[in-house]
């Protein structure tokens, strides 16, 4: 049995949702935000992405742990970063045109700053920031990353004042490392 959502008769973009590993089971098709799929889905162990992007989250409300999901199979859930399941889902819209995003080192925007047209995969060496704990992003949907190298966790941020990550529930973390979500995952 399978369940569509669509919300947005224009969004040409598409994710599915499987209860079982290896595309097995019961689904839901998805073509635009989900803040709770549990009236869906019971669980959600494999996905197929078959245009754009997406975020998941294991847990509703787009909470937890994040994934970015980009057009391929994903046939077992363990192998997402350390996601438990997937709860919630984002879909990424698709930008053109310039990117810019303003981090600063500490919270309230404050200290040092610098302003990001593309991607940064050090901000220790670039801008000898060792932390980021605000941003404002202008222009653009970012991913911003735990570590350098574009590795460990991640958090998708669109357009918006960000004045402290530790008020998102993102206390403890760190970014130092931030890509832009550019068009080449449609």
């Amino acid at each position: 049995m399978s369940q569509k959502h669509i919300s947005h008769p224009l969004v040409n973009r598409k994710i599915t949702f499987y209860e079982e590993k290896n595309f097995q089971g019961r689904s839901y098709e998805c073509m635009n935000d989900c803040s709770d799929m549990s009236s869906y889905l019971s669980r959600c162990q494999s996905c197929r992405v078959e245009s754009g992007c997406f975020m998941v989250y294991d847990r509703t409300n787009y909470m937890g742990n994040q994934y970015y999901m980009r057009r391929g199979d994903y046939s077992d859930y363990q192998n997402w970063m350390g996601m438990s399941g997937v709860k919630s889902c984002r879909m990424i819209p698709m930008h053109r045109g310039q990117y810019r995003m303003k981090i600063y080192e500490r919270e309230s925007f404050g200290g040092q700053s610098h302003e990001m047209m593309d991607d940064c995969d050090n901000i220790m060496d670039r801008y000898s920031m060792n932390d980021c704990q605000s941003c404002n992003v202008m222009d653009g949907h970012w991913l911003m990353y735990e570590q350098p190298q574009y590795r460990g966790k991640m958090v998708y941020m669109r357009p918006g004042e960000y004045r402290s990550f530790r008020d998102m529930g993102m206390s403890g973390m760190r970014f130092m490392s931030m890509r832009r979500i550019t068009d080449s995952c449609n």
